[in-house]
């Protein structure tokens, strides 16, 4: 038994558990930190925000130095890919970055502690040290934060190396000639788009008969037109009931997700992204009594606290959306509520992006939500075929969509396909936390010439008046 005892222990080090440490201590909480993958950051910095964003950066270069350069004047010789550079670079950024959350934990005196961390009971924290042995905590107050996992796909063995989560996907040591994604998600459609600009076939094949469930419809559509323009196959409506490996390739067995005839697709790599799930095994909850649904999602309270009292959690382990951004969020909320002060999280603002490119980005209702509440809204469009800044860099694919309630002109959804929409989609989240108005966008001065005046025109063509269309 630690002869210290701690104000909180965190049991994670991912986007959630790290800012919430430092929050914490802060907030003049002494704190531990426990995580067992050896480098703080979670999934999110290690095998997954960021190293895919490095490579979809450097695949993006890749793309256009091949397709593109010449466009703007500059004619270069053979392009070559080196994988192998690239992949360095992927790693060295997230070194850097686990490098300096380190530091901070240093800089905050957190206590890092490596190694699996489990709950014995309320006070206690159990830890499995990585270098050997045990040590336990005592604490006031503990929050999980323990993030998720790849939702596995019944049929599918993952080995990483060809039938692969994107973990794998990440570490590939050659360019796949061909690629099966099973799932048009998120993660399916970025890291798909990676490995298609670096040269493999790839095929998407999604359950539903649309990409990107929970998008807006529209929107999705039109994302769809664009990466299939960009190379990429699409098999919707269809669900992978089986695969056949060999030392070389894998075959998926294909049906009609609503009934049908079965056809076999080859492809070397195999990538699963169907979804996520809570990564709770090993902390002890059952036999705590720590309310779950039945998909394994914590219970918690509007301070995030379970129904055990002083056990608290967070982030993908939670309900809401699981991205990085919102588990930072709570982090944050949780422990400035732990320390007396009030907290706030509108789960209806907790923006999304896809960052292919061109990028996809959302916050707030889409349409089919606004129909099925019955909520009378209107529909302001603007396409970035008429923005002057895209047309100077020469990416005009997408548009900007504002959703309106037809009787107040508040804001109620903001979605963008287009280049950095996740960036221009800042301004819309601003002014939906503030209760904006379509007009109140429609009336701000936006730089010239900038992206952002896409959604200052597709906010004035909310009221049928936009400018430049």
């Amino acid at each position: 038994m630690s002869d210290q005892e701690y104000d909180l222990v965190v049991i994670g080090g991912g986007p959630g558990g790290y800012v919430a440490a430092i929050r914490a201590a802060q907030l003049g909480m002494k704190t531990a930190c426990v995580e067992k993958r050896g480098a703080l950051g979670g999934t999110c910095l290690n095998v997954g925000c960021i190293p895919s964003k490095a490579l979809l950066q450097s695949s993006e270069k890749f793309a256009d130095a091949n397709k593109h350069f010449a466009e703007h004047g500059v004619k270069l010789g053979k392009i070559e890919l080196d994988l192998k550079a690239m992949m360095g670079r992927k790693d060295k950024v997230v070194s850097n970055l686990t490098g300096g959350i380190e530091f901070l934990f240093k800089k905050n005196k957190i206590t890092y502690i490596k190694g699996e961390g489990s709950i014995p009971k309320a006070g206690e924290v159990a830890v499995k040290l990585t270098d050997g042995g045990n040590e336990t905590l005592k604490a006031k107050k503990i929050l999980i934060a323990t993030g998720s996992e790849s939702t596995p796909l019944p049929g599918l063995d993952i080995d990483e190396k060809q039938i692969v989560t994107s973990t794998g996907a990440l570490e590939l040591g050659k360019v796949p000639k061909s690629m099966v994604v099973v799932g048009a998600g998120v993660i399916g459609l970025e890291l798909g788009s990676v490995w298609s600009r670096l040269g493999a076939e790839v095929t998407v094949v999604e359950f539903l008969d649309r990409i990107l469930p929970g998008m807006d419809g529209d929107i999705a559509k039109q994302t769809q037109r664009v990466l299939t323009k960009q190379g990429l196959k699409f098999k919707l409506g269809k669900k992978v009931t089986g695969a056949k490996k060999t030392k070389t390739a894998v075959t998926l067995t294909v049906e009609p997700a609503k009934g049908g005839d079965a056809e076999e697709i080859k492809a070397d790599v195999v990538l699963v992204s169907i979804g996520r799930r809570p990564y709770t095994d090993g902390l002890g909850l059952e036999e705590l009594g720590v309310n779950k649904d039945n998909r394994g999602i914590i219970q918690v309270n509007e301070s995030f606290e379970t129904n055990v009292p002083g056990i608290y959690a967070i982030g993908d382990c939670v309900p809401g959306p699981m991205l990085a951004h919102k588990a930072e969020e709570e982090g944050t909320i949780c422990v400035e509520m732990m320390a007396g002060q009030s907290g706030h999280i509108d789960y209806n603002l907790v923006p999304g992006v896809v960052y292919t490119w061109p990028e996809v980005a959302s916050v707030g209702k889409t349409e089919e939500q606004l129909k099925e509440d019955g909520v009378d809204y209107r529909v302001g469009k603007f396409p970035f075929t008429a923005n002057s800044r895209a047309q100077a860099i020469g990416d005009t694919d997408g548009l900007v969509k504002v959703l309106a309630d037809k009787v107040t002109d508040r804001v109620l959804g903001v979605h963008i396909l287009g280049p950095l929409a996740g960036d221009i989609l800042a301004e819309a989240v601003i002014a939906m936390e503030f209760g904006a108005s379509a007009e109140d966008i429609a009336r701000t001065c936006h730089s010239h010439p900038g992206m952002g005046e896409a959604v200052k025109e597709a906010a004035l063509a909310v009221d049928g008046r936009p400018i430049h269309i």
